[in-house]
This record gives C-alpha cells, structure tokens and sequence, in this order.
C-alpha cells in the first residue's frame, strides 16, 4: 500500500490534505508534517491543508490553514489523516478530487477512500506516517520531524498507553535524530498557569463514581460560560482528570455544546469503541468519542459502560 500511495503522490500536482475537525496533536501534528514532508521533497507541487482553527495546538508552526478554493479540487488529489469516519472530516470538500488516500489508525469502520492505509496497531497517525515516509526513500527532515513526534507524544500519552510498542518507540527515535528542542516541545503542550490549574481542580471536584468501576463528569453549557471554557476543550482535556482514579476502569467526559452532548469515552481494561459506534461515534479501543442529543442519552451510554464489568 505504502508504494502504490507514493506513487499516487508522485503523480498529482494539487494535493490538498484534510483531518479531523476540532483537532488534537496527532491530527495537526500528521496534517503539518506531511505537507512540510511534501514540500521539500516535491517543491514543484501545490500542496494545501484545510481545515478548522488549530485551537491549543496554534502554537505549532505551520498550524495555519490555506484558504483553498472549489475549484483547486478539480484533478486534484485529497489525503485524508487521522480520520475513522466521514462524518469527522473537516471540510467536505474532499470528495470533489479526483483520488483520495486515507492515512489512520483508528479501529476500521468503513472504507470511504480510493486508496486506504488504516493500520490500528499503530498509537498514531503520526507513527504510521513515520513509518510511511521512513520506507518512501524520501527521507525525514527536521522540520516534519516535530509535528511528527507532536502527535506520537500526545497521542500515546507520553508513551504511556498501551499501544505504545518497541516500533513506537523506534519511529520517535528516527524522528528525535532529526533534532529539535524537546523542552521547548514539552512547555507548549504541558506548562499550566494557576487559572487553569483552578479550572482542572474544578473538575475533579465533578467527578461522580458508579459501580462497574465506571467514573463521569457532566457539564452544562451555564457551567462552560462560568468557567470561561469552550465545549471541546473541556471534553477532550478534562476527561484526562479521571485517568489515574485508583478502582477505576472506565470513565468519560459529558460536555454540553451546540451540537449536542460531547462524549469522550476511556477505559484502562476495557474495549469501549463499539459503544461510541453505538452512539454513532468511534475510534480506538481504549480511547473513543461520539455526540449525543443530551444527557439522558448520556446516561444510556454510562450504563453501557457499567455493563462491561458485568460480561
């Protein structure tokens, strides 16, 4: 798959790449580092990335979006990364090309793509796409170097997850090679001011345990505007809050938004993924999201999650 996706990319002069909507650092950090890839290594190409706003992730260089017209897809060709269902995708727009390719590492729903390179064994996006460009004959360079690690460390955990393997830990040494400051790196995604040190400890306080070692936040759209906090950034960083709960094996994050309920689902034993599927999400085994209507349907998914203790 690897040569005929190479091969694909040699032929087409447009390339536009997609992700994830409301991306998290495997998502951004696969996005900029195979267009910073492509554009040292085919300097003759028009290679865009589309997309929504990087949020927290703006701090990466080259987080900015290319304004792309319609008219750009015509005989075009779309990369599509980090993505496990269409519904996902940021922008639309993709099935206007001509070709598409699918990089992703998620657990497979379904095929949506001309050429697809899913592969769940590995902990990111950003791995597979390592390995990819390791075995391109097209070398890494410095600056895909950094987006890459970006979405290996932060994807993994630190490399504490358990999908990190021996070839996780290879890959984010090709890529260290290239150099870069890691504690520059590490500041970005980690350092906390006090204010939000309060916000994580208001969280916590939150925190309502079940039996079926299962442990939840719920949080109203009036909570949100108190806390001066967005809907994706309380679901995706605070369901973190719970991960450590001695006793506790499965928890998810509730967050009120315009669009529904935000669910973001974790187990540290458990496969939790086909009960986001259930709720017309998906992802990993370990590590799954999905929208909901509200939160009555929130608390069907909890007792679903209490159920997996019980089989």
């Amino acid at each position: 798959m690897y040569q005929e996706i190479l091969t694909a990319i040699k032929e087409f002069e447009c390339i536009i790449i997609h992700r994830h909507s409301k991306p998290d650092g495997d998502a951004m950090g696969s996005q900029i580092g195979l267009k910073k890839w492509m554009n040292h290594h085919f300097p003759d190409k028009r290679v865009f990335q589309v997309g929504d706003d990087a949020g927290r992730f703006s701090f990466m260089d080259g987080s900015v979006m290319d304004i792309v017209p319609d008219s750009c897809y015509e005989g075009s060709l779309v990369i599509l990364l980090d993505t496990a269902v269409p519904a996902l995708i940021s922008d639309n727009r993709y099935q206007l090309a001509k070709k598409t390719i699918r990089f992703d590492h998620h657990l497979y729903v379904a095929k949506f793509t001309d050429l697809e390179c899913v592969d769940s064994t590995f902990e990111s996006c950003c791995g597979l796409l390592t390995d990819f460009i390791l075995n391109s004959g097209y070398p890494l360079t410095p600056e895909c170097a950094l987006p890459l690690y970006t979405g290996m460390v932060t994807d993994s955990g630190r490399f504490r997850y358990d999908s990190t393997t021996p070839r996780t830990l290879r890959l984010a040494a090709a890529l260290l090679e290239q150099g870069f400051d890691l504690n520059e790196l590490y500041r970005n995604l980690y350092s906390e001011t006090i204010e939000k040190m309060q916000i994580k400890a208001a969280f916590i306080n939150k925190i309502r345990t079940l039996p079926g070692n299962v442990a939840f936040i719920m949080t109203t759209s009036e909570e949100l505007e108190k806390l001066g906090m967005d809907p994706f950034t309380a679901s995706r960083g605070m369901v973190g809050v719970m991960a450590d709960i001695t006793g506790i094996d499965t928890w998810v994050n509730f967050t009120q938004s315009e669009e529904g309920v935000l669910c973001e689902l974790r187990s540290s034993k458990y496969n939790i993924q086909p009960i986001a599927v259930k709720y017309g999400g998906g992802g990993h085994a370990k590590a799954s999201g999905a929208v909901v209507p509200d939160f009555e349907t929130a608390m069907k998914m909890v007792a679903d999650l209490q159920s997996l203790a019980a089989d």
